[in-house]
């Protein structure tokens, strides 16, 4: 995959998130690490619908559920940042890194034009992980 100059990176799990942009050439990329904003994750309505649903099939205990509730809240909180990034025209292109269910909670939250800008995705637990890391698990 080739990796644009000045491609955003986001890389997230249920309790981190790191943003890095590409500095580097499209073929050759470095990736630089950028501030990451502090974000709201008081959207726990979001994720207690799906939570709920699966709360009546399993026997797990209270903290448990609140702890995916948590995980489902920060990554609703990481797409609507991005999609704010996305419609202020401060993110043109971007790479979305996420464990398996943080990208899945975050897919249901793309707005159609971070759909647009979006160079890749990766299904995949990187957070705090070295940059080169990251960029050779997307060249596999």
């Amino acid at each position: 995959m080739l990796l644009p100059h000045g491609t955003v990176f986001a890389v997230v799990d249920g309790e981190k998130f790191e943003l890095y942009r590409n500095t580097g050439r499209e073929a050759d990329p470095e990736l630089t690490s950028l501030d990451t904003p502090s974000l709201d994750e008081t959207n726990y309505s979001y994720g207690a619908r799906d939570h709920d649903k699966v709360s009546r099939f399993t026997t797990g205990a209270p903290k448990d559920r609140l702890d995916k509730l948590e995980e489902s809240a920060h990554a609703v909180a990481v797409a609507d940042w991005l999609n704010d990034q996305v419609l202020k025209h401060k993110i043109d292109k971007l790479v979305v890194i996420a464990d398996p269910k943080s990208l899945g909670e975050m897919r249901k939250r793309y707005h159609k034009e971070l759909e647009g800008i979006l160079v890749g995705e990766l299904a995949k637990t990187m957070t705090g992980r070295p940059p080169s890391d990251i960029v050779k698990a997307l060249h596999t």
